[in-house]
């Protein structure tokens, strides 16, 4: 019986990307001027065009793709809208948050009422000692162009559907406004009333039926991380079912160090890192 071949595509939105300007949306007629990526990944642009050459390339032998998508509100624990500072100014994207410095009254939700919420989220996520809540920039808001798939990997999902005559299946995340979600795996603080932040048991099944799953997207620091680290820890695969492309996917800037423990941490596990000109079907 001939192996099996997934693609998961790990949020390769525009948001995302470095597009040139060329690739921004154009301004609407009594709108503001055109606005480029919101959270633009340095040399993500880049890698989603080898990942697009490379569906191409083995589209006859690729057989599923599963794309992730993060989808957020503006009103997100992690967006400037939630924040204000202690004189009731903004909160700046990039701003790291801390239960003490909540605490302290540094910093506070706008919605007063949401603060023991928060406080339980903050103590929960620090305890997880794997992040400190990051204030980004609003960005993958549902319905916008940022949330969209970056042009040339949704051009190459839709020869690849043509070619295999199955549909992409695409995995959301990230719409809960009470938790971060990196990982398609599970949000980063599962919130009980919520399944859809808890462990993505159909999606690990769905992996863990092929052979070989092949994993690209952005960015490798935070949300490919995530979700490489839980299907490794919870799908049940040998590691070296796993295939990193690693000329596919880039780092938030400042967060280097974090791609490349992702690297060396899957190596050792016996993960196979190699690049998408060196890896076909």
């Amino acid at each position: 019986m001939a192996s099996t071949t997934q693609l998961l595509v790990i949020d390769p939105q525009n948001d995302f990307c470095d597009l040139p300007a060329a690739w921004w949306p154009a301004a609407l007629p009594g709108r503001p001027a055109a606005t480029g990526p919101a959270l633009p990944v340095t040399g993500a642009h880049a890698d989603m065009q080898r990942l697009a050459g490379w569906i191409d390339r083995h589209a006859a032998r690729l057989d599923g793709i599963t794309v992730t998508l993060d989808s957020h509100q503006a009103y997100d624990v992690a967006h400037p809208a939630f924040w204000q500072q202690l004189d009731g100014s903004a909160v700046a994207p990039f701003t790291p948050i801390t239960a003490a410095q909540v605490r302290s009254g540094d910093f506070t939700p706008r919605d007063a009422a949401a603060l023991p919420r928060v406080l339980h989220y903050l103590d929960a996520l620090e305890a997880e000692g794997r992040y400190t809540l990051m204030v980004w920039p609003l960005h993958c808001e549902i319905g916008s162009w940022g949330h969209g798939v970056h042009a040339d990997v949704l051009e190459a999902c839709r020869r690849w559907q043509t070619v295999q005559q199955r549909a992409v299946h695409h995995v959301f995340k990230g719409m809960n406004p009470w938790s971060e979600h990196y990982s398609a795996i599970r949000a980063e603080v599962p919130d009980p009333h919520d399944p859809g932040t808890g462990l993505n048991r159909a999606l690990l099944s769905h992996l863990a039926a092929f052979d070989t799953v092949v994993i690209a997207g952005e960015a490798s620091s935070h949300c490919v991380r995530a979700t490489v680290e839980h299907i490794v820890q919870h799908s049940g695969m040998a590691p070296d079912r796993l295939v990193l492309l690693t000329d596919c996917m880039s780092p938030v800037t400042g967060f280097e160090a974090a791609h490349d423990s992702l690297v060396q941490q899957m190596r050792d596990l016996g993960v196979r890192c190699t690049s998408s000109t060196a890896f076909g079907l």
